[in-house]
């Protein structure tokens, strides 16, 4: 009895998946075979190995005042992360040109409640990564050999 309703109610949450135009995002596709990232992990030995270079030399993490209270209190802050990055192979030739992802994000602040805006602020920062990861992999499917 248990069973069939767990299949019942696992059919249901993919029929009701599947109506809503949900759809995992499958595999990446790339126009290279070889990636070498500086400034992070290495993805091969060295450079000269790999069929294009990712640099990425700025990634900045800044947090703004967007409003205070009438008493000269913070009230809403807003996060601000910027990557910029460059895709080129060996030669110097760009397989896209130099791009610039800046993700933002804003939160309420209030001053009885600090330890859980820290921990939405550290939320907000592993989302806006996340963000950024996902815009320069789509970045790079989009990335062609130049003619």
């Amino acid at each position: 009895m248990r069973n069939a309703f767990l299949r019942l109610l696992t059919a249901l949450v993919v029929i009701g998946l599947a109506g809503c135009g949900f759809q995992l995002r499958g595999t990446a596709t790339y126009a290279f075979d070889s990636m070498y990232l500086s400034s992070a992990a290495k993805l091969t030995d060295s450079a000269a190995a790999a069929q294009v270079v990712l640099n990425i030399p700025v990634v900045q993490d800044d947090k703004e005042v967007l409003s205070l209270s009438s008493a000269g209190a913070v009230r809403e802050f807003q996060l601000i992360k910027r990557v910029t990055f460059r895709l080129h192979d060996n030669d110097g030739a760009d397989w896209m040109p130099a791009g610039e992802i800046v993700v933002r994000r804003s939160y309420t602040f209030n001053e009885t409640q600090a330890l859980a805006r820290d921990l939405e602020e550290q939320r907000l920062q592993r989302d806006m990564q996340t963000d950024v990861i996902q815009q320069i992999v789509r970045r790079l499917q989009a990335a062609r050999k130049p003619a």
